[in-house]
């Protein structure tokens, strides 16, 4: 199986099953003399933890890294940096009925046709579980980047129809949906309540800002910065759409409206979203992300099987109503192992370039 590396420079290789012994990770080319331990790859892995609430899936999984190589005394050392993560509370009974048919929505059927042969615990290596290690090699990419200035920091800020009125990521930490607008907390509960008796799930739009990037990151053409953070976001599990700056709006709009004016004290506006051309202007970068709905609902339904018959489903298990609320630590983590291998590529290339700070 190929496509198990992100990354030219900074590189991040994970394997692992929902179901499997352990998920763990390679990460390649992470400068030496880096501060790290495992309680800074723990913060974030926290974050995306299930069972944190009643709202997400009730798998009750500890996400306890460990660090296996890389580090010495404290700090990275320039090798590969080993990384493991043991599965504990798998239930794989829950799947025993449905090995023999394809879920509506998920990837059973692809893998069975692309390899002759699947996991059906979980949906093995399609299973979200495997981005834990993602987070992890995130984290490590976040600590390089805060030591240049750089940030990364994302929220949901639309769930089904339910909108941020007053945006603000910084609210996200206050309730159980990181939503991006504290104000919508108890909507938000009555609908999941809502959606709990319908037996649904619900599709999100999340907002990953960056801040502090400096201008001449990216490359134009074939690399261009906004392509790569978009390979990056769209290789998370249920993300089916990717806007940058004002997005899909832009098709609406005059040459008027869009361009950003450019004045002594910088841009007027940023509907580039802090890119032009592939190459970032030093602007804030904005980078929107749509989650499809959960596919694993309650609800009972018909599909076919294995011998090519239809047949009737009825999906247990513990699922998240709605994949938005955890994927924000994963989006974090993936924009920023995107961001560190786009900055080390630029100063490989342009080391002998003097910009403006």
């Amino acid at each position: 199986m190929s496509g198990n590396t992100f990354g030219k420079l900074f590189r991040l290789t994970t394997f692992g099953e929902s179901h499997g012994i352990a998920l763990g990770a390679i990460v390649d080319g992470c400068p030496p003399n880096i501060l790290l331990s495992e309680n800074d790859i723990q913060i974030e892995l926290d974050k995306r933890k299930p069972g944190q609430s009643k709202f997400v899936t009730q798998r009750k999984e500890d996400d306890q890294i460990q660090i296996l190589s890389g580090i010495f005394e404290g700090k990275t050392t320039g090798t590969p940096i080993g990384l493991i993560v043991k599965n504990k509370d798998q239930k794989s009974k829950d799947y025993s009925n449905i090995k023999d048919k394809f879920r509506p929505g998920h990837a059973d059927i692809t893998y069975q046709e692309k390899y002759g042969i699947r996991d059906y615990r979980g949906g093995g290596r399609s299973s979200a579980r495997e981005t834990v290690m993602r987070v992890a090699g995130g984290a490590i990419a976040k600590k390089v980047l805060k030591g240049l200035g750089i940030s990364t920091q994302a929220g949901v800020v639309q769930i089904g129809d339910i909108e941020t009125d007053n945006l603000n990521l910084n609210d996200c930490s206050k309730n159980v949906f990181n939503f991006a607008d504290n104000s919508k907390t108890k909507t938000i509960e009555n609908f999941f309540q809502k959606l709990t008796k319908d037996q649904d799930s619900i599709g999100a739009k999340i907002l990953i800002q960056v801040r502090g990037l400096p201008s001449g990151v990216g490359s134009p053409v074939f690399s261009k910065l906004d392509a790569e953070i978009a390979k990056a976001v769209m290789s998370v599990n249920a993300v089916k759409a990717v806007e940058v700056g004002e997005g899909v709006k832009v098709a609406f709009m005059r040459g008027s409206q869009n361009r950003d004016l450019i004045k002594k004290d910088g841009y007027q506006t940023n509907n580039s979203g802090g890119i032009l051309g592939g190459i970032s202007n030093g602007d804030l970068i904005n980078v929107y992300a749509s989650l499809k709905p959960t596919s694993s609902i309650s609800q009972p339904t018909k599909t076919l099987n294995s011998s090519n018959k239809e047949v009737e489903l009825a999906i247990k298990g513990r699922h998240d109503p709605c994949v938005g609320i955890r994927a924000v630590p994963i989006l974090e983590a993936m924009v920023s192992i995107c961001l560190l291998d786009q900055i080390l590529i630029d100063k490989g290339q342009c080391f002998n370039v003097e910009r403006k700070p």
